[in-house]
């Protein structure tokens, strides 16, 4: 089984031992590394988290409180599968808000924020370019996030923080299919056009539509998934080959 795709083994320091192997181990799986339905590989995070196994464990307790993992009973933890039709309706709220935050960000945005904006647009395309995707997840949630806030609306804010970690990890899975990710960059790019002429009904519209396509994308994937999961269930595979394990191949 390969192991996830983190590059540092450096002991963290005891003092933050659970603090930082929660927020690795969340960003493993918000990134798609710990894919839905994978077992958690513990021995391999404890070497390379540089940390043991107690508060490896206190971390996954810690996640699965937040629903990311969950603890089954001689099998360890796994990644909390995706429940297709639960995203498929998420997916229907968000676009709506993500429509309202494209339209409040253009008649509320400052011009600090659109410069901010600008930024994060210039760090998703250099880390396309170099392939990073990872990183490219990461400042597309911040920039779907910062649109957001642009928007100057707290109660919209807080209702799209709200789904947030349930999308974001659908969000990865879509992303790392080649095809869709060159789409989602394009998308990007027609957004931020709309955005910097603050034509709010564009904005609105090609939100919208890229909420739309993604969620094609990832419900495609979980389908997918799913059909190969029932063979391998067939096949008396071990979780650990689970076909979610290879998601994020091109």
């Amino acid at each position: 089984m390969d192991s996830p795709a983190r590059t540092t083994n450096a002991p963290l320091r005891r003092e933050t031992l659970h603090h930082s192997a929660v927020a690795e181990l969340r960003a493993m799986i918000l990134e798609g590394e710990l894919p839905p339905g994978r077992r958690v590989p513990e021995m391999e995070l404890c070497e390379q988290l540089g940390v043991s196994r107690t508060p490896l464990r206190e971390a996954l307790r810690v996640l699965a409180a937040e629903g990311l993992v969950e603890l089954r009973p001689h099998r360890g933890a796994v990644v909390t599968p995706i429940d297709p039709k639960e995203i498929a309706a998420i997916f229907q709220v968000m676009e709506a808000l993500e429509s309202l935050a494209g339209r409040l960000a253009c008649d509320n945005g400052s011009a600090e924020a659109f410069a901010e904006l600008d930024r994060l647009h210039g760090e998703l395309v250099a880390q396309f370019q170099a392939g990073e995707r990872a990183a490219y997840s990461t400042t597309n949630r911040r920039i779907h996030g910062w649109i957001v806030a642009m928007a100057g609306n707290p109660v919209l804010e807080a209702t799209y923080k709200g789904f947030a970690a349930q999308l974001n990890r659908a969000r990865s899975l879509a992303n790392y299919d080649a095809d869709r990710w060159q789409e989602s960059l394009a998308e990007h790019e027609a957004v931020m056009d709309a955005l910097r002429r603050r034509d709010a009904a564009a904005a609105a519209a090609l939100l919208a539509d890229h909420s739309r396509r993604t969620a094609d994308a990832v419900l495609n994937t979980l389908r997918q998934g799913n059909e190969a999961g029932a063979v391998s269930k067939e096949g008396n595979r071990s979780v650990s080959d689970h076909p979610a394990d290879t998601a994020g191949s091109q």
